[in-house]
């Protein structure tokens, strides 16, 4: 299976990009003998069991200058996405922070209002006894009146009957 890479061509300073064949050892042609070395009909040839970046070995330095680019570049990048998630996970924090508290004031405001009910509560089993009373008092008060409508009926109908008899 062969694959085939761009390599910049290292004799003209233009951005011009050759392709080299690559093939697994087992099936490199074996052309005049220069299999690793190089095919006079396809160019230059690479082997993939061996690194093609030796630290000795010199490189094109306009290649080298990209290379040492484009890993700065992706370094500024994942720096980039890092710190935004960095500050996503701030974020939240702050809101956990924030929300806690919230809870906690909630908490206590909760704790006070269940303090001031249970005590108005037991104020009011305190009162019942009075406010039994009150209803019974209340309960006599309009049966008196009812009575006190009925004699003032009976002390109008007497007095009709007085006057009607103190005529005759």
């Amino acid at each position: 299976m062969e694959k085939e890479e761009p390599v910049s061509n290292s004799s003209n300073r233009t951005p011009t990009k050759t392709f080299l064949s690559v093939k697994p050892d087992d099936q490199q042609d074996d052309e005049d003998g220069l299999s690793n070395f190089g095919s006079p009909k396809r160019g230059p040839t690479l082997s993939t069991s061996t690194s093609s970046f030796e630290a000795l070995d010199p490189h094109d330095p306009h290649l080298s200058h990209l290379a040492s680019l484009m890993f700065s570049h992706t370094s500024d990048y994942l720096q980039g996405e890092l710190s935004a998630v960095l500050e996503d996970y701030t974020l939240l924090e702050n809101m956990n922070k924030a929300t806690i508290t919230k809870y906690a004031d909630m908490r206590q405001i909760a704790g006070s209002v269940s303090r001031s009910l249970k005590e108005l509560n037991e104020k009011y089993y305190a009162l019942q006894p009075y406010l039994d009373q009150i209803d019974q008092i209340e309960d006599s008060v309009l049966k008196l009146e009812a009575a006190a409508y009925k004699l003032d009926a009976y002390s109008k109908r007497l007095e009709a009957k007085f006057k009607a008899l103190e005529k005759k």
